[in-house]
């Protein structure tokens, strides 16, 4: 399965991340030189997707601005938006965008994920693991003993078989990194207007069509300013030097 379009969450208000939130929408806050939702743009863009839709609601004209100015000349990849008035939360957002993502698995990701692969590219994992037969959403979960920069939660266990349970008590031994494939059938009958995705993976998880993979490499769960400001030093820092060591190549 080679998935061609994506969604990327944008809407919400960044609010544990004031400052910084204050004058631009959290997806537009930069680490590296780059801000984080171009980044995500430019690493679908590398596997293969064509078409991005990005919800929007706070500030959502400023970060329109920002995207149309980004891809202004690209033909790899375009970007759709989808509006939202109000908003629509995590789940009625990207079913709002169901139009615009066709009836094939797609892929889902927060705007606000920032991620570096580790043997593999985490995409491209994610792809080569999906087995509609049996799959409804297929995510990344990151080891809690592997996040140093940002705190991690217990959200899941990982299960023998590629299977998860969510732990309602935040102890599991993996943080859900909102990477994800599913299948825009695990939408039939849900409601119209705000609603969370939360329900749906629950739906997904007791009919046994919840699935993920270990993320090999480094994910970073950017929540507040300290969080920014710690990711930034060291993800900074080897940006720097990886383009020093490109260039003396």
């Amino acid at each position: 399965m080679k998935p061609d379009k994506a969604f990327i969450l944008a809407a919400g208000f960044g609010t544990r991340l004031r400052p910084y939130t204050d004058h631009c929408p959290k997806p537009m806050v930069e680490v590296g030189g780059q801000s984080l939702i171009t980044r995500s743009i430019d690493r679908l863009a590398e596997v293969g997707v064509r078409d991005v839709v990005v919800n929007l609601h706070y500030m959502g004209d400023v970060l329109r601005a920002h995207l149309e100015d980004y891809m202004r000349g690209r033909e790899d990849v375009r970007v759709h938006f989808s509006p939202e008035d109000p908003i629509l939360d995590t789940g009625g957002g990207v079913k709002a965008a169901l139009p615009m993502l066709g009836d094939a698995p797609f892929y889902v990701i927060a705007g606000d994920s920032l991620w570096e692969d580790g043997a593999q590219n985490a995409l491209l994992r994610l792809a080569a693991g999906w087995d509609d037969a049996k799959m409804d959403i297929l995510t990344l979960m990151q080891p809690l003993s592997r996040m140093v920069l940002t705190k991690g939660a217990g959200d899941f266990d990982m299960l023998d078989g590629g299977r998860v349970r969510r732990s309602l008590d935040k102890t599991g031994t993996h943080m859900w990194t909102n990477i994800r494939l599913n299948h825009p059938r695990i939408f039939e009958g849900s409601s119209q207007g705000a609603f969370s995705f939360l329900p749906l993976m629950d739906a997904c998880e007791a009919a046994g069509r919840f699935y993920a993979l270990e993320h090999d490499g480094d994910w970073h769960h950017i929540s507040t300013a300290q969080d920014l400001e710690a990711v930034r030093e060291v993800f900074g820092a080897k940006m720097e030097k990886d383009e020093r060591n490109s260039g003396a190549a």
